[in-house]
Order: structure tokens, then C-alpha cells, then sequence
């Protein structure tokens, strides 16, 4: 329930930052001349950076899912440890979780790369309404995916301690799951936001 209050929040937000940037593409109203005056300069954006970023989250997403069903898979094999004559092979599993982390700590470096990228050519936050809009809502996403980050290295040490219930650890990685993907498919929003309006 916890979970599900903080998306519909974030994405109250990152709605309410639609809204503002719908309404500032009209421009300013000028008193003198009674009209709308239009300060929204088009910024060339990176969009093959930034879809190369689209592809890493995209893939992150499916990693956490293999991790997220890896763990639900042991959790049902752990039940079958307890029964008399039933003996399962200690097999070991490809890192899907750490895999995750890593592709997550790669689209910040690439969201990093693009803000650099457009700084080169001289698009700073005040240059105008349109890159401050960029700054804003490509940071504020990098933001949540950092929190969503540092939930998933949380998940990632739950997973290794012995002494939680394989059931307590497998909830706190399907929690954590719930938060990324919705992460992603907001990055999904803004990418189309800012591919639309340039």
C-alpha cells in the first residue's frame, strides 16, 4: 500500500510538470502589447543518447523481472527442501539483480552524458523556458531512479542475509520490482513528452 501511495504521488508530480509545460509552450501574456509572447526557443536534443538510455532502462527492467521470478522460484523450491526424501542441488544462479544495479548506474551515467552534451553547446538550465523544462524533468526522473537505485542495492543485500525468511526477503525484491518498473515506464513518458514537444 506504501508503494502504491508513493507511484501514484510521483507520477501526480511528474503529471503536474506536464501540465506547466503545456501551459508555458502559449508563452507569456505582455500587458502593453495584449498579447502572448513566445520565448520557447527549440534545443537540439541528444535523442540518440537518450535512446540508447530508453534501451538500458528497458533492458534493466526485464533483468529485474529474471531476478524477481529467480527469487520466486526458490521461494517455492525452499518448501520442497522440507519434505522427507526430497533433496534439491544447491545450483548456482546468474546475478540478475546485480546485472540490474549495474544497467541502473549506466543510464544515469548516460542521462549525465546527454546534460553534458547539451551544456557543450551552450543549453543551460536559464537559457530558456525549454531547457529548463529538460533540466527539470530529466532530473527529477534521475532522482527517483536513484532512490529506485538505492532500494534495489537494498533489495540486494536483503536478498543475502540468511537470517530473514526467504518469503520477508522475496516480498522486499517484488516491492522494489513494483518501483522500477513503474520508473521506467515514466522515463517511456518523458522521452515521448520530449521527442513531441522539442
Amino acid at each position: 500500500m506504501g508503494m502504491f501511495v508513493t507511484l501514484v504521488a510521483v507520477f501526480t508530480l511528474f503529471l503536474v510538470c506536464t501540465v506547466i509545460f503545456v501551459l508555458r509552450l502559449r508563452g507569456n501574456w505582455d500587458i502593453h502589447t495584449q498579447s502572448f509572447i513566445h520565448n520557447w526557443i527549440p534545443i537540439k536534443l541528444p535523442y540518440a543518447l537518450l535512446l540508447t538510455n530508453t534501451f538500458i532502462i528497458l533492458i534493466s527492467s526485464f533483468t529485474l523481472e529474471k531476478s524477481r521470478r529467480q527469487a520466486f522460484q526458490q521461494a517455492v523450491l525452499a518448501g520442497a527442501a522440507g519434505i522427507p526424501g526430497v533433496r534439491l542441488h544447491d545450483e548456482r544462479t546468474f546475478p540478475w539483480l546485480g546485472l540490474t544495479v549495474s544497467l541502473g548506474l549506466g543510464f544515469l551515467a548516460g542521462q549525465f552524458a546527454a546534460w553534458l552534451e547539451i551544456m557543450h553547446r551552450g543549453v543551460y538550465l536559464a537559457s530558456n523556458p525549454n531547457s529548463s523544462f529538460f533540466y527539470m524533468i530529466t532530473g527529477l526522473h534521475a532522482l527517483h531512479l536513484a532512490a529506485g537505485l538505492a532500494a534495489l542495492l537494498y533489495a540486494a543485500f536483503f536478498m543475502r542475509l540468511r537470517t530473514r525468511s526467504l518469503e520477508r526477503r522475496r516480498i522486499t525484491l517484488e516491492v522494489t520490482a513494483w518501483y522500477w518498473h513503474s520508473m521506467a515506464a515514466l522515463w517511456i513518458y518523458v522521452f515521448i513528452l520530449l521527442r513531441v514537444v522539442k
